[in-house]
């Protein structure tokens, strides 16, 4: 991982001094690296010691970088790992532009490596994300969304790139299509439990310990696992509540929304649903060689359904 930091330290670079200063802010702000973490952890499984495993590491993480400023902007948030959102310090217009010039640095990063295949991964991955943004803007503020259609957007907009680190490492390998299949599969699993548990934090976490300000998958009309959950269960007047904060996104019951979704079971549910597809992800490393590396992907599962950041 100092590697892959080292990269990333070496590609910021831009005689733009904006673009150094915004692209510093947000990578600086640290964050999990799991992405770039899952890519080398695969790659360690496999037993490979490929030579540009640490800059398509780096490539994942401006991708995923890119995405966070985008959806900031999109989102309005003011506040992510703790600190302001970088819309919020340097205004709309430089984030939007900055990640495009991290979207476009990934993509040279991704033809020096020279290699059709890892480019199609990242170019269609990179495409099915903005996808799964622009099916989330569209189901804003709809409190009849179900639990098919959350996962569609889960599965595009945060699970692709999980997907897309790990089917890598296999690509880089020269893997057979099997060992590839089930490390990309892992990746899915692995990034949808992840989303599943930070949308149960946005309702039972702690604002200091998440970074981020509670309720704001509310404020923004997000209509996640828990809300869905809940609204299956809950009486017609608790309902009647949630679907009226989903639809105008209204904070005012945030309170008392956040102890009715508490109080139905509707984290547990949701939980649950998060530990099959951990379960899912254990599953398919299994097929993977038997090491050190294994057994921490083995792990990660498990540390993300009990993460509170």
């Amino acid at each position: 991982m100092k590697r892959v930091d080292q990269v990333i330290a070496d590609r910021l670079t831009s005689d733009v001094p904006l673009v150094r200063e915004v692209a510093q802010y947000i990578i600086s702000a640290g964050g999990k690296r799991l992405r770039p973490a899952l890519l080398l952890l695969v790659s360690g499984a496999l037993g490979s010691q490929h030579p540009q495993r640490h800059a398509l590491a780096a490539v994942v993480e401006f991708i995923h970088t890119a995405t966070l400023l985008h959806d900031d902007v999109v989102d309005e948030s003011t506040l992510r790992r703790g600190r302001d959102t970088a819309n919020e310090r340097f205004g709309n217009a430089a984030s939007v532009l900055v990640g495009d010039f991290l979207y476009s640095r990934a993509f040279q990063m991704m033809v020096d490596v020279d290699n059709m295949r890892v480019m199609q991964v990242l170019s269609e991955a990179t495409n099915v994300i903005a996808e799964g943004e622009v099916l989330q803007l569209m189901n804003m503020h709809d409190a009849s969304l179900d639990e098919d259609a959350y996962l569609k957007v889960i599965r595009s907009k945060t699970a692709k790139l999980f997907e897309a680190s790990a089917r890598l490492a296999a690509i880089l390998h020269g893997s057979d299509p099997a060992t590839e299949t089930a490390c990309a599969t892992y990746g899915q699993a692995l990034g949808t439990a992840f989303q599943i548990i930070d949308d149960v934090l946005d309702y039972e976490g702690q604002a200091d310990e998440l970074g981020k300000n509670l309720g704001d998958d509310l404020r923004e009309g997000k209509v996640t696992l828990p809300v869905i959950c809940a609204l299956r269960t809950v009486e017609a007047g608790e309902g009647h509540l949630i679907r009226q904060a989903i639809e105008n996104g209204d904070l005012a019951n945030l309170d008392r929304i956040q102890a009715i979704i508490q109080r139905s079971g509707a984290l547990e549910q949701a939980r649950h649903c998060a530990m099959a597809e951990a379960e899912r992800a254990a599953q398919a490393v299994q097929q993977l060689p038997d090491n050190k590396y294994r057994s921490a992907l083995l792990q990660l599962p498990v540390a993300s359904l009990e993460r509170r950041t």
